[in-house]
């Protein structure tokens, strides 16, 4: 895990594109180009359409344009948001003075009277959220189905009769829901096809489980297999299976670092990133997402004045991102990522959790996408639950960072063996993709999942919603904003047969509640038109379509580019 010095990719004069609205604090470019434009924008009272501009340094790191959209929020549509959650703040705090006088009937758990001298098992405040705002749309998460999570699921319908503190079965069945909202993006999670074939035949060989570690007895032909086969294909020397995608990062993150070491962290890393990081002990500093300024700022820092009060060098600088950020449906700068990691000698670990299988020509993920070596990210990780429908994830890199880590990560000693038939299902839609199955169905795939990703974005821009994110990625987020808007969307569209996937505070900033659609491969262009009139009943309905861009031209079909090698 050396480090060469600092080069450059010659791209040719590739245009960088922005939008008027971006915010500044989100690319690495913005805040350069805003100024310059300024003054062109003070007499529009609206942003405008996307506008090449001239090729910037950072433009030569690309091969391809990249653009990305993060419209600024309406002031009116902020203002009436805060008055919101206000509001339902002064009545949360009513009904626990309510429940406080046994007024109303308190359901979340609380201390009893016999301990209330006693140090608190439960933190009320804290809780606080949880009774008086999440319990009021909380029939929006948890539903369970009963089939494949494919383009259509059945869900088992269930209704609440103390406001969805408790739910009960009806025992009937809502069939044929579109599905958005699963991580199914080429469509492998699936009940038919040469996968279920090859699974159930490794299961009856095999059996479920495996009932030891790696180290001891649970180390199959399989697993082996597999690895030699992840690391074939994102072209590194070596890879490592685990068995959850969250240890991946939580536990082998620690192995890498740890005191007198320093992570630099983008500001909107999953949790399993940021638990792995705390655990490590390392120190920790933030930069604003995706912003390569911010970056560099902190690794000038880190070098200039190296560890507080001693000053000495860090022993290690690890910069930790992701491929694609699946609440913003962003993707990471990875060529400048790259750039500025060995021009200041520091380590990568790419997350490619949401972006393998889903970006590239090839579906291999961001380095893929950019078209950079593989050699270039010190650690690629990246999970098996979502393209390829399986479950688990993997660490991949040089050979001696792997042997390291088969002896020092907790999540490869002490966690039990990957299920044969996931191993299975892995290597049959991995071959796939790869085109080793003697087919073209998994580059098919690729290609049609690029296709439903650069339309369904177009169509909800076209209608007049503010959606976030890069052209390319199949994560969309569409912006809601107001917290009673939240549960009324997820209903009306439950109530229209779509299933879609809606987020608010905590996980988002309180005023940026948003759907999160996630579009597959197997969704037919059917299914998406179905989806698109049904969000934009409901978005009129709601009053949803807030964006102030001038709209574009009517989509045109001819406009997707294909997918070649």
């Amino acid at each position: 895990m050396t480090e060469s010095s600092a080069t450059e990719l010659a791209n040719g004069g590739v245009c960088q594109r922005v939008r008027n609205g971006v915010r500044a604090e989100r690319n690495g470019l913005a805040k350069s180009i805003r100024r310059r434009r300024e003054r062109r924008t003070k007499r529009h009272c609206q942003a405008e359409e996307e506008e090449e501009v001239p090729a910037l340094p950072h433009a030569r790191l690309y091969s391809r344009p990249f653009v990305e959209s993060f419209e600024e929020t309406p002031m009116l549509v902020a203002v009436l948001t805060y008055m919101g959650y206000g509001i339902l703040t002064i009545f949360g705090y009513f009904r626990d003075y309510l429940r406080h006088w046994r007024i109303e009937k308190c359901h979340i758990a609380r201390e009893k009277e016999t301990q209330k001298d006693f140090v608190p098992l439960y933190q009320d405040f804290e809780n606080f959220y949880t009774r008086n705002l999440y319990m009021r749309i909380r029939d929006n998460w948890n539903r369970p189905i009963c089939s494949v999570p494919g383009a259509k699921v059945d869900l088992l319908e269930r209704v609440s009769h103390d406001y969805n503190w408790t739910f009960q079965f009806t025992g009937r069945v809502v069939p044929g829901v579109i599905n958005l909202g699963s991580y199914n993006y080429l469509g492998f999670a699936e009940n038919t096809g040469p996968c279920l074939d090859s699974v159930a035949e490794v299961t009856e060989k095999y059996g479920v489980g495996v009932a030891s570690t790696r180290q001891e007895t649970g180390n199959l032909d399989r697993h082996e297999e597999l690895e030699t086969l992840v690391a074939r294909f994102l072209g590194v020397e070596s890879a490592m299976a685990f068995g959850m995608g969250f240890a991946t990062n939580s536990m082998n993150i620690p192995a890498l670092t740890g005191k007198g070491c320093l992570i630099l962290s983008d500001e909107l890393n999953h949790v399993s990133l940021v638990l792995g990081a705390r655990l490590s002990g390392s120190t920790i500093r933030v930069f604003k997402h995706n912003n390569m300024q911010s970056l560099e700022k902190l690794l000038r820092e880190a070098i200039v004045h190296g560890q507080p009060r001693t000053h000495r060098p860090w022993k290690k600088i690890l910069i930790v991102v992701e491929g694609i950020y699946s609440m913003e449906g962003s993707i990471v700068r990875l060529p400048e990522v790259i750039a500025l990691k060995k021009r200041y000698r520091a380590y990568l670990y790419l997350d490619e959790a949401h972006s393998i299988g889903a970006l590239g020509p090839r579906g291999r993920g961001a380095v893929d996408y950019f078209g950079l070596d593989a050699c270039d990210v010190d650690v690629m990780m990246g999970t098996f639950t979502k393209s390829f429908g399986a479950a688990g994830g993997y660490i991949a890199g040089k050979r001696e960072l792997i042997d390291y880590l088969r002896v020092h990560s907790h999540s490869a000693v002490y966690a039990t063996s990957m299920s044969p038939p996931v191993v299975e299902q892995i290597i049959t839609s991995m071959k796939c993709i790869m085109g080793e199955d003697g087919t073209a169905v998994g580059r098919e795939r690729v290609r049609q999942l690029a296709e439903n990703t650069v339309y369904f974005r177009k169509r909800l821009r076209e209608m007049g919603f503010i959606i976030y994110g890069n052209n390319d990625s199949p994560v969309v987020p569409m912006m809601l904003y107001m917290p009673a808007k939240i549960g009324a969307f997820g209903r009306e569209m439950l109530r229209r047969h779509i299933g879609v996937v809606v987020v608010g505070f905590p996980a988002t900033p309180i005023i940026e509640s948003r759907a999160r659609f996630c579009i597959s491969a197997a969704h037919t262009k059917e299914m998406l038109d179905r989806a698109l009139s049904v969000i934009s009943e409901v978005g009129d309905l709601l009053q949803l379509k807030y964006s102030r861009r001038r709209k574009p031209p009517p989509f045109d079909n001819d406009a997707c580019e294909d997918i070649d090698d």
